[in-house]
């Protein structure tokens, strides 16, 4: 199990990685699907990326791998508003499905559960 949770834990932190560069290379997708009530929509998505970035990368390394899952579940909470929003408005969002953007909450319940998995120790001592 050990072995698995090193391999996933790898791929968790790679994906996220992967999205955080992402939003430095579409950021006009990513503007477009910030809800309106929030204030310098360009910063935001600049941060997310950031965080996503280095968060992704802190997972990599067992040292830092505890902290940085926390810091995912934190950061994919902090977005769960914008995402129900979406859902919620699926006619500002014409590219995707409704059923699509309901899913995609689902999706981010997952990857709290999995950053959560990240969080636990390692070794459970008797």
């Amino acid at each position: 199990m050990n072995r698995l949770k090193h391999i996933s834990r790898w791929l968790y932190g790679l994906f996220f990685i992967a999205a955080g560069v992402n939003h430095f290379l579409n950021t006009p997708f990513y503007v477009s699907i910030m809800p309106p009530y929030l204030p310098w929509p360009v910063a935001l998505v600049y941060l997310s990326g950031v965080a996503e970035i280095g968060l992704g990368g802190l997972l990599l390394f067992e040292r830092w791998s505890r902290l940085a899952a926390w810091g995912l579940i934190a950061l994919l909470i902090a977005v769960f508003p914008a995402n129900v929003h979406m859902a919620l408005h699926p006619e500002l969002y014409p590219w995707a499905s409704s059923l699509g953007l309901w899913l995609r909450l689902f999706l981010q319940g997952i990857l709290i559960a999995w950053a959560y998995w990240y969080s636990r120790p390692q070794y459970v001592r008797a």
